[in-house]
């Protein structure tokens, strides 16, 4: 078999992210989330709480549209509000525990083929996979923090041109 051009790679990747995308929308959908209020669901599911601002700055929205993030998240079930203990004034935001079985059987699936995928690989190879993840994840939040960026300064320039029309 000839090893692959960097075309082939650029699809293969591209493939794979697609389907990584397509995945958690369907998760979401699944169990009545938005794609954000998934994002921030597998957020609080990892760090076990986090506070509003901190919310915010993982998901990238406003700390108004945090809140009624939290809020929907909240009567869905899924998140509760807590006072921090170490700076009553402050507020944290947890998983409902129990809500999160709902999450597992969504990503079951997923889980399983995945597990399945892997298998086929020594421990060398998946120890080269998870080093993989562990640098990509990283690298694909600062591309995300540019491409917010980008579009922040975008908006604010299309902005100032329309103040400075007639």
């Amino acid at each position: 078999m000839a090893d692959p051009t960097p075309a082939d790679e650029h699809v293969v990747f591209r493939q794979y992210l697609d389907a990584v995308g397509l995945h958690g929308m369907a998760g979401a959908e699944a169990v009545g989330l938005s794609a954000s209020e998934w994002y921030a669901l597998s957020q609080l599911a990892l760090e076990g709480a986090l506070t509003s601002g901190e919310l915010a700055a993982r998901t990238g929205l406003t700390t108004g549209a945090t809140t009624r993030l939290i809020d929907r998240l909240e009567r869905a079930g899924f998140a509760r509000r807590a006072t921090d203990p170490d700076d009553r004034r402050k507020v944290i935001v947890e998983p409902v525990a129990d809500s999160l079985d709902q999450i597992e059987r969504a990503v079951g699936p997923a889980r399983r083929q995945i597990t399945e995928v892997l298998s086929r690989y020594t421990p060398d190879q998946r120890a080269v996979l998870f080093d993989y993840f562990s640098h990509a994840a990283p690298a694909f939040r600062a591309a995300t923090e540019e491409i917010r960026d980008a579009a922040a300064h975008r908006r604010q320039g299309e902005g100032d041109a329309a103040a400075r029309r007639p």
